[in-house]
């Protein structure tokens, strides 16, 4: 507990430097400002400057992506109160019952509970995160070579079955991005595998021009080749404000949200989605006011939703950091960018990054303070940039992405690539597959190829070096448990809906 506590205060002291400070601050307006913005989530924010941010020093850059991330998810309820658009999904259920609350004339105080909701519910989460992820980071210390690739082959199957809109879709992605992983030298032997006689790939793909690709520039073609013209209703901003009775309502659904996020966060994979939904039910099925739901909006409503969507979102950071497993999109291209610094997050890191790690913690909190200032009194100047026309945000996108990537290299080849990826984002998106399996599968692979080999190399060549330790079965039947539920699961709902009724 001290040494954590001793970790923190450095981490203080290292995010509270003047230029860190301004970074954090930058990230959380640009975050807040992609929140608003419907259509562009944080991932596709994080990927288009990735490139743009290479030249700036590690621990600036990561606090400056986290404070988009999180930011994103403050501005995106007040798309969804204001537009019922919400621009990620994790917002689907904000916009419920806030939309409606807008409609209604209470507007203020849907957007102060969701803001406030937010603070209480991602300060509590960091709290989590903190004395958290150093203890699973140190069990997972002790493991060797074949419990790593089990975790791996762990990360590949919860990212492709909650990613995706079904398994074998979120595999096939999974598999796309494994085999983007083997283009290159090989580790062991130093032979070209997949090169096709191309120099510029003997040296492997770029992990950053991948998430560009898929993400940035996808969106953008995807949005001018298949989203028509879609005509949007904004309700009056009232006075951002609450009542006394709007806080007896809202305190309680903030707390009991953060509750039900925080775990579903922590879990690789868990996502943001199923924690929201659960908040809004328990709401309804434990408000006074249970007539207000679907009608005219209940504050409850909103609350929950919210805090739930930011905690789970902020406990993300204890099996990326930790573990380093992703369990979003965001978190894929976060996972990414540390790699773009030559940074592997995962057990190690806690020791041999600690610096950048507490300061990226500590800024979590400083960035929670920032995003509470700037989202309740700035929130007219938000609601602005909806007046932003949609081909002019699209191509400031594109041109951030081709500089950025050209400024790499200077290789007129990764611009081909980049839009050669851009177009396989958009057959992905259209197919609907999901994306962040695929730079989850190019990162990770490698990875996992080399782990592989150690632990064949422990076990003298034998399979059964899996099933002879006591964390690798327990591994390995997470795994299959994390296969077979949902299935099972499906088949006993169906047994249960086709059973004839006496």
């Amino acid at each position: 507990m001290q040494d954590i506590l001793t970790q923190l205060a450095q981490g203080f002291a290292t995010a509270g430097t003047p230029i860190n400070l301004l970074w954090a601050l930058l990230g959380c307006t640009l975050g807040t400002a992609v929140g608003v913005l419907p259509g562009i989530g944080p991932a596709t924010a994080v990927a288009m400057l990735l490139p743009i941010t290479a030249q700036v020093e590690p621990t600036a850059s990561m606090i400056f992506f986290a404070g988009i991330y999180y930011g994103a998810m403050y501005g995106g309820s007040t798309t969804s109160i204001l537009l019922n658009t919400p621009g990620e999904a994790g917002s689907m259920v904000t916009a419920m019952e806030g939309n409606r609350m807008a409609k209604s004339g209470r507007a203020g105080a849907a957007l102060a509970t969701a803001a406030i909701g937010s603070f209480v519910a991602g300060t509590i989460a960091t709290v989590v995160v903190t004395f958290a992820a150093p203890g699973v980071a140190t069990l997972a210390v002790k493991l060797a070579a074949p419990e790593y690739f089990l975790l791996m082959l762990l990360a590949f199957c919860t990212v492709s079955a909650v990613l995706g809109a079904s398994t074998l879709r979120g595999i096939t992605s999974l598999c796309i991005g494994l085999a983007m992983g083997l283009i290159g030298l090989d580790q062991i032997s130093g032979q070209g595998r997949y090169t096709g006689n191309v120099p510029e790939l003997m040296d492997g793909l770029e992990v950053v021009l991948i998430a560009v690709g898929l993400f940035a520039v996808a969106e953008v073609l995807y949005a001018v080749m298949y989203e028509g013209r879609v005509v949007e209703t904004r309700n009056p901003l009232s006075k951002v404000h609450m009542s006394r009775a709007d806080w007896r309502r809202s305190w309680p659904a903030w707390l009991r949200a953060t509750a039900i996020g925080t775990p579903f966060g922590c879990v690789p994979a868990g996502g943001s989605e199923i924690p929201t939904f659960l908040s809004y039910a328990t709401e309804k099925k434990l408000s006074k006011h249970p007539e207000e739901f679907g009608t005219v909006g209940a504050i409850e409503g909103v609350a929950g939703p919210e805090a739930a969507n930011n905690a789970a979102i902020t406990a993300t950071l204890i099996p990326l950091l930790a573990l380093g497993i992703p369990a979003s999109n965001t978190t894929a291209v976060l996972l990414s960018a540390f790699q773009s610094y030559g940074i592997n997050p995962g057990p190690q890191l806690f020791d041999s990054n600690a610096s950048l790690v507490w300061a990226l913690i500590a800024s979590l909190y400083i960035g929670n303070v920032m995003l509470l200032v700037l989202n309740l009194p700035l929130v007219g100047l938000w609601v602005k940039l909806l007046k932003i026309p949609k081909p002019a945000l699209y191509a400031g996108i594109l041109i951030f992405a081709t500089v950025g990537v050209y400024g790499m290299r200077q290789s007129t080849f990764d611009l081909v690539l980049l839009y050669g990826i851009g177009l396989l984002g958009v057959v992905l998106r259209r197919l609907d597959f999901p994306t962040a399996p695929v730079v989850v599968g190019m990162i990770l692979g490698p990875l996992a190829e080399a782990h592989l080999r150690n632990a064949l190399s422990i076990g003298e060549g034998r399979w059964t070096v899996f099933l002879q330790r006591p964390m690798s079965l327990a591994l390995l039947a997470i795994i299959l448990a994390v296969l077979a539920l949902p299935t099972l699961v499906r088949l006993a709902r169906n047994r249960v809906t086709s059973a004839p009724r006496p």
